[in-house]
């Protein structure tokens, strides 16, 4: 049936200054591929590495978009949008895009947006405020450290080693797509782990080593949010790199995972426990490690824009489950609306 409704202006932000820009390009160029041209009016704008907002333009002949055309005003943009009834998809990975930064951008504009609110993004990005929070709600996870880089001491890396036992993961505490992420078996090792870690962010977390599967799952929706099948990941390194990620995908991705039914259904529930623990609407995917003889599932984090690439999780697990991609952003923009008119019922606008 063809759609005879005005298409919906959309933004689609991609880029960033983050160290996982190059992903988002690469996101937004299949998201731009898969969306439907009839119900949507798109605006691809690119954020350069120096914070410029530029047009970008789509062919289906590109790897990736480059936010390199004519500069925008940013501000200006999206109340122009909010004004012609307009949403933004923000595909922005990492910090000053998926932490809440951008959403509070859209906030000031008055203009609806696809995924986590500001809270939620900041709460999920900062993985020491995300894993008090899911502690705090009695969600399941690793044993864990969360520290300053300014506490670092020359007895540190020790201590830890002490505590968490060998080997541990030493992880920047505000970025995603495994970037700055060290495997640490010695005091030496741990040293440099953390050194890298801190050039990305000032607060480091470093977590336990899980002998155990690495799940996934895609959690969809605001005030009743769902799940889909859950996906296993075998890396094909010492843990799920960037590069397997996104690079060479030499990981092997097995959608639907292998697990029982009781298994999936208390896995589910788990996920949806922590999207709401974490105050996450729109989307998340939910990362667990899974000790079936042991402790069972173990939430290792939550995505509120997890990569949309053709070797992603979150759109593959949804086309596992019936949800097609173009059927996936088309209920991403209606989520969007759904809580802008929620939230923004008694604030007079």
């Amino acid at each position: 049936m063809t759609n005879t409704a005005p298409p919906i202006r959309l933004i689609v932000l991609f880029g960033g200054q983050s160290a996982e820009h190059d992903v988002s390009c690469v996101t937004a160029k299949h998201v731009l591929d898969a969306a439907r041209r009839d119900r949507y009016e798109i605006v691809p704008i690119g954020i350069d590495r120096d914070g410029t907002w530029a047009r970008a333009t789509w062919s289906a002949d590109i790897e990736a978009l480059d936010p390199s055309g004519a500069t925008v005003d940013a501000f200006a943009l999206l109340r122009e949008t909010a004004k012609d009834g307009g949403a933004v998809l923000p595909l922005l990975h990492g910090p000053m895009g998926e932490d809440g930064t951008i959403q509070g951008l859209c906030e000031l504009a008055n203009i609806p947006y696809a995924g986590a609110g500001v809270l939620g993004s900041a709460l999920a990005m900062d993985k020491i405020a995300a894993k008090n929070a899911l502690a705090s709600a009695g969600v399941p996870q690793a044993a864990w450290i969360g520290f300053n880089a300014d506490e670092v001491t020359p007895a540190t890396a020790g201590n830890l080693l002490a505590e968490l036992g060998s080997p541990v993961f030493v992880k920047p505490a505000n970025m995603g797509s495994s970037v700055g992420v060290s495997r640490a078996e010695t005091r030496e090792e741990v040293d440099i782990a953390l050194a890298l870690a801190a050039s990305y962010d000032e607060w480091i977390v470093v977590e336990e080593a899980i002998v155990g599967r690495e799940i996934e799952i895609s959690v969809l929706g605001n005030r009743q949010p769902r799940t889909s099948l859950p996906g296993e990941i075998v890396a094909g390194a010492d843990f799920y790199t960037y590069e397997d990620k996104y690079v060479d995908g030499v990981a092997k991705l097995l959608i639907p995972a292998p697990l029982e039914d009781t298994e999936i259904a208390e896995m589910q529930s788990i996920a949806l426990d922590a999207y709401k623990a974490l105050r996450v609407e729109g989307l998340a995917r939910a990362d667990f490690f899974y000790e079936p003889a042991a402790r069972g599932w173990l939430v290792n984090e939550l995505n509120t824009m997890p990569g949309f690439t053709p070797i992603s999780m979150y759109p593959k697990m949804w086309q596992a489950s019936g949800l097609e991609y173009p059927d996936l952003i088309d209920e991403l923009v209606e989520l969007a609306f759904e809580r802008h008119g929620r939230r923004r019922r008694n604030t007079g606008h």
